[in-house]
């Protein structure tokens, strides 16, 4: 094999939380083999970890690539509001 044909490890980091995320991202990083915030890997270069690392973005950089925070994320679970009655003052 020619250092061409040979595919380079892509770095990837775990920047934000997958809290109050869907459990289907929560397993993606994991899948990943994520386990803590700002924990580095390298990747084999694989259709199948570029869509994983794809999906979840807005979760992980990719070394050479800029990454941003989300400011909105559509992917973010609703909060869904308490059906309790305010009763103050009555």
């Amino acid at each position: 094999m020619t250092e061409d044909a040979v595919a380079r490890p892509i770095r990837a980091t775990w920047r934000k939380s997958a809290i109050g995320y869907s459990e289907d991202m929560k397993a993606t990083v994991a899948s990943l083999g994520f386990r803590k915030l700002n924990q580095t890997r390298d990747l084999p270069d694989t259709p199948a970890v570029r869509g994983m690392l794809k999906k979840v973005d807005f979760l992980v950089a990719v070394d050479g690539e800029p990454w941003q925070p989300p400011t909105r994320s559509r992917y973010k679970i609703p909060r869904t509001r308490s059906k309790k009655k305010h009763t103050r003052g009555r």
